[in-house]
């Protein structure tokens, strides 16, 4: 008989009364007690956390920052309770921790009464963190203390948003007020700067005015120092012709003692101060320019010498009447008169070579030549007024006198105003020469002014100047800096899709464990026949894998319509599980037809370690090395990979991979259990009288 029959021959066992039927239908069902059971029980457990009791204590007593009231306890609260994330409970401090002690509440949430204070203190002078306190027991329940973490770690993140937003606002109001104090200061500079180039100009025009200077000064100093030489000369003549005025007042005064009751010729007389008047006249008109009046100088003197030798020669050597006693004066008025014109010569050859201010001789000689016009007009009486005629030429030889002395005195000045001069050309030299510096100096700063302005007012633009609009979008962002984009790929829609994958397998699992019980792993009829043992191992497997598919098309109509299971590919899906069901029933099968009732015991051995190292909750690399290393040898590490990616979607290289290895599987167990089945065809004591029976 062929194995499809045989295999038709053991389920129409189960028709043939209410029990077996009965045991038929639990057997069909058991999955559903594993796979959807469990699903159902924490299929989406997060969308009702609301319903999880948890005790909010909100000690918070506010705070007024630059007067603005924050009650940053009373926010989150609002929101917490709004977000439905726990089933909040506000209550005191000493209720929340007897209820978390006693199992009233899984935790407890406390806001401290400085906690508004100390998230304003972010943007004051001395900040301080703020704390939550969050207490657990996980003496209540583990799971709620997880999940707890990462719900307050966003309300954490949240309020420390809240807290920096005040900070950062305020430093983007500094940034403006110091773009607009920058702004300031850079126009300031500009302004600076503009002076400084107007200073500039000012320099270099007064360091121009001094160089003009200088070469005035040292003109003026060359041409006092030349005036300097020939008014010393003309103080040496000067100096002579009041000696030789002295020595004639001294012959006059004498000679009039003596010839007083003598003379005779007053005309002789008047004609000679007529003569010295023409001669002072004449040297006071050319005293204005020294070149032009120095010959009428010599002239004058030369006539005045001309005139001395006359008289002599008419007094005693020409005339009548001889006057003995005065020859020998005459003759040293004469002499001196010859004197006169040769220093007179001298001065005029220094006037041509010198210039100066001489208003003072000048003034003297108009004295000189109205006391000269004096004496001449009193000459005819000179006899009845000698005393006069020897008191104007006393007078004229003080007036030479004073000549001498303005002379000496005007040279001593021309002296001092030369040294002076001197001092002042090198006075404005030395002007001439910092007016330069500061001329330069005044180029760097007119430089460096322009480069501060330009600095300033680049610095300026560099600092950042918000609106309030731009203030409000900056601190939003810098506030919360970094968020989080998150993009699942084929993301799973609840807590009970992502274990799916796990629990299914599970299931069938038990389902051919349990099988196994009811059904024989070798057909006996075909055992005792002597059937080959391939046609054995499949009679034992055929009924076993049909009752599988049943219970997978069982078990997922009810996780589709019943959970609301969604699959990315539910064909391949159930044909998928098909493969997984008919492996498993070859692994049980073969487990126990080689080791009889210890089989069994093996067959909850191995689902343990399939369960221990499929990864089907956590990453197989969190587990321990052992069930890393036993991983890629069972076949539930591949059922639940496969699953995932039928289910949730993805790459399907893994499901192909995982047929191919569930195939293998099969064809082995199938085969080990047509090895088991040969041997079992020979009856042995063991077989007789077993040591255990289940």
């Amino acid at each position: 008989m062929r194995s499809p029959k045989l295999a038709a021959l053991e389920l129409k066992r189960f028709g043939r009364g209410k029990l077996p039927r009965a045991a038929l239908v639990a057997l069909l069902l058991l999955p559903l007690l594993y796979g959807a059971l469990y699903l159902c029980s924490f299929w989406d457990p997060y969308s009702r956390l609301d319903k999880v009791p948890v005790a909010l204590v909100n000690a918070d007593r506010g705070a007024t920052v630059d007067g603005k009231r924050i009650d940053a306890g009373n926010e989150i609260a609002g929101k917490l309770k709004d977000s439905k994330t726990f089933g909040w409970n506000e209550v005191g401090a000493d209720e929340a921790a007897k209820g978390l002690e006693n199992g009233t509440y899984y935790l407890t949430l406390t806001m401290p009464a400085d906690f508004s204070e100390r998230i304003a203190s972010s943007s004051g002078e001395d900040p301080t963190t703020g704390a939550l306190q969050v207490r657990t027991n996980d003496a209540n329940n583990y799971i709620v203390g997880s999940i707890s973490k990462t719900v307050f770690s966003e309300v954490r993140a949240a309020a420390s948003s809240n807290a920096s937003r005040g900070f950062l606002d305020k430093i983007f109001v500094s940034f403006s007020d110091l773009h607009d104090k920058t702004t300031e200061a850079a126009d300031g500079a500009t302004q600076l700067k503009d002076g400084t180039v107007q200073a500039k100009k000012g320099a270099k025009d007064l360091a121009d005015g001094l160089d003009t200077a200088k070469e005035k000064t040292g003109e003026l100093a060359g041409g006092l120092k030349t005036l300097n030489s020939a008014a010393g000369e003309l103080e040496t003549g000067t100096r002579k012709i009041a000696s030789g005025t002295q020595s004639l007042a001294d012959k006059v005064n004498g000679a009039a003692t003596k010839a007083r009751p003598f003379l005779k010729d007053p005309k002789s007389l008047a004609a000679q101060a007529e003569l010295v008047a023409d001669s002072a006249r004449t040297v006071r008109k050319h005293l204005d320019g020294f070149t032009e009046k120095a010959p009428g100088a010599a002239t004058a003197t030369k006539k005045v010498s001309d005139w001395a030798d006359d008289v002599y020669a008419q007094t005693c050597t020409k005339g009548t009447k001889p006057l003995p006693a005065t020859c020998p004066k005459l003759k040293e008025l004469k002499d001196g008169a010859a004197e006169a014109a040769e220093l007179a010569g001298d001065v005029n050859a220094v006037v041509k070579a010198s210039d100066g201010d001489l208003d003072k001789l000048k003034g003297q000689l108009t004295d000189l030549e109205d006391k000269a016009r004096d004496v001449a007009e009193k000459a005819p009486a000179l006899s009845a007024d000698l005393d006069a005629a020897v008191a104007k030429v006393n007078a004229l030889n003080t007036g030479a006198q004073k000549v001498a002395t303005g002379m000496d005195k005007l040279h001593t000045g021309l002296t001092s105003a030369s040294s002076g001069s001197a001092k002042i050309d090198t006075g404005v030299g030395k002007l001439g020469d910092g007016a330069h510096s500061l001329d330069g100096g005044i180029f760097k700063l007119v430089d460096g002014s322009g480069e501060l302005a330009s600095g300033l007012h680049e610095g300026a633009g560099q600092i950042p100047d918000y609106d309030q609009q731009q203030r409000e979008a900056r601190t939003e962002v810098m506030a919360d800096p970094v968020r989080l984009a998150a993009q699942t790929l084929n993301k799973a829609p609840n807590y009970g899709t992502g274990f799916a994958p796990y629990f299914i397998p599970l299931s069938l699992w038990v389902g051919a464990m349990v099988a196994y019980m009811l059904i024989a792993p070798v057909n006996r009829r075909a055992l005792a026949a002597g059937a080959s043992p391939w046609r054995i191992a499949l009679a034992g497997w055929l009924p076993v894998a049909s009752l599988g598919v049943l219970q997978v098309a069982l078990l997922m109509t009810v996780l589709h319509f019943g959970l609301g299971l969604e699959m990315a590919h539910p064909a391949a899906t159930i044909g998928f599980l098909a493969l997984v069901t008919g492996c498993f029933a070859a692994i049980v099968q073969w487990l126990n037809a080689k080791f009889g009732a210890a089989g069994r015991i093996l067959v909850l051995a191995v689902l343990m370690l399939q369960l221990t190292s499929a990864g089907g909750t956590y990453p197989v690399q969190t587990s321990p090395g052992f069930f890393n290393a036993i991983h890629p040898y069972l076949p539930m590490s591949y059922v639940v990979e496969s699953l995932r990616k039928l289910i949730s979607g993805g790459d399907l290289t893994p499901v192909w991979q995982g047929c191919a290895v569930l195939t293998g599987f099969t064809v082995g167990a199938l085969a080990l259990t047509a090895l088991a089945a040969r041997g079992k065809q020979v009856w042995t004591m063991d077989r007789l009288h077993p040591d255990l029976s289940l």
